[in-house]
């Protein structure tokens, strides 16, 4: 009996660290399962809150309860197995939460993307390895196994008839790879730039093509010509030479616009611009500043002051006007000659003989 009592008491002891899943509440809680938010409106305990001992344990046990609530109500809907897992699709949510950064746009399509879903062309997995007949074994289609692979195929390359036979083939094929890298790096940064909306020029001659045409050969001689920092605006044409058909400079360079010429008026209309003209010519009268002509009219009167006094004379001699004594403009002082003191002087120390 003795054991039996000992594994009921552990069983029990067991049981009291797991609590039921059934959790009584006063108000229900409400539950946003899509964004998985659990709001609960019940009243807190403040003097649990109070006390310093029991305060985290309530919290705890209030988090656990509401957690466990919201775990049941997600186990209320449909469930599904997928790879030895058991998936719950939510529902739509219905609380709206802010955001600190708007919605990312969808990423532009390139150039490619647009004519495979257009031509409903999908994109296929490939192998990693590919059976060599040649080298009789599987070879990698890409990585550094690839390049040493095709380093022992090509061991040796025949010269064509049509090409110099001092021509090295390992250089020509290098070069021709190199071309290809360039040429698809430009395609990307072209597809960057027509995603962002930027304009960009045109490029003259292509890389592909061995023998340009007509066409191909005016527009390189126009990207060329306008490749100057005055976008060829002072550059002499050739003679005989005519501009490429549709490859003006406002096309290739970004920001140029056509200049289009004025559609030529007809007589009724020309007449009346050439009246209005002549009128607005005619009825334009001059703006006056008062203060600057003001301004303009006391200087002209203190100049013709100062130039009066500058010339009166003075009257000569002493004598009575019948409007009052007449000062004698002229008359000056005598000055102290040799061996006279000058009797202004203060101090007019010893005489020098």
């Amino acid at each position: 009996m003795d054991i039996v009592n000992e594994i009921l008491e552990k069983e029990q002891k067991k049981a009291e660290k797991y609590k039921p899943i059934t959790v009584e509440k006063h108000l229900e809680l409400e539950l946003d399962v899509g964004t998985l938010l659990a709001f609960d409106t019940n009243d807190l305990d403040t003097k649990l809150l109070k006390s310093d001992s029991q305060r985290d344990a309530y919290l705890q046990s209030l988090a656990r309860d509401n957690t466990q609530l919201l775990l049941n109500k997600i186990w209320e809907l449909p469930t599904e197995r997928i790879d030895e897992a058991i998936v719950v699709k939510l529902p739509q949510p219905t609380t709206v939460l802010p955001r600190s950064k708007p919605v990312p746009k969808p990423k532009p399509l390139t150039k490619w993307q647009e004519f495979a879903k257009a031509k409903g062309i999908t994109k296929q997995k490939k192998d990693k390895l590919k059976w060599d007949e040649q080298l009789q074994k599987w070879v990698p289609l890409y990585g550094f196994r690839k390049a040493a692979a095709e380093k022992e195929k090509d061991w040796l390359i025949e010269v064509p008839q049509n090409v110099d036979p001092m021509t090295d083939m390992y250089e020509k094929k290098a070069s021709e790879k190199s071309e290809k890298v360039a040429k698809n790096e430009l395609q990307r940064l072209k597809n960057i730039a027509r995603s962002r909306k930027v304009n960009i020029p045109r490029v003259g001659l292509p890389v592909t093509s061995d023998k340009a045409n007509a066409t191909q050969l005016s527009t390189a001689a126009v990207v060329a010509k306008a490749s100057t920092a005055s976008l060829g605006k002072f550059q002499d044409k050739l003679p005989k030479e005519k501009e490429a058909r549709g490859k003006g400079v406002h096309e290739l360079i970004p920001g140029k616009v056509r200049k289009r010429n004025a559609p030529i008026p007809t007589p009724q209309v020309e007449r009346e611009n050439n009246l209005n003209l002549i009128d607005r010519i005619l009825n334009k009268r001059p703006k006056i500043d008062m203060d600057k002509a003001v301004s303009k009219h006391i200087h002209k009167e203190q100049v013709q002051r100062s130039e009066e006094k500058k010339s009166m004379k003075p009257i000569k001699g002493k004598g009575k006007a019948k409007g009052g004594n007449v000062t004698n403009f002229s008359a000056k002082k005598p000055k102290a000659g040799k061996g006279q003191r000058n009797p202004n002087k203060k101090n007019p120390g010893r005489k020098r003989r």
